[in-house]
């Protein structure tokens, strides 16, 4: 399952990030790392982006970003 599919108002915890490069960089410098506890707060009228909060603070994410984010 990925932090797409997770509904609003659901934790998921993070098992893995796909992608490669600079792109799993720059997920990973925004605090999404293995065993990191996220948060859905809300999702944009048209689905993207979505709204999450991990490690004390919010962050809008893109829905393509979001499907490399693999969760439990």
């Amino acid at each position: 399952m990925t932090l797409k599919d997770i509904t609003v108002g659901k934790t998921a915890k993070v098992l893995k990030i796909n992608g490669q490069g600079a792109v799993k960089r720059r997920i990973m410098d925004m605090g999404i790392t293995k065993g990191t506890d996220i948060n859905i707060i809300k999702v944009a009228p048209l689905g993207d982006p979505i709204e999450i909060n991990l490690r004390g603070y919010a962050l809008s994410l893109r829905k393509a970003d979001a499907e490399m984010i693999i969760v439990e």
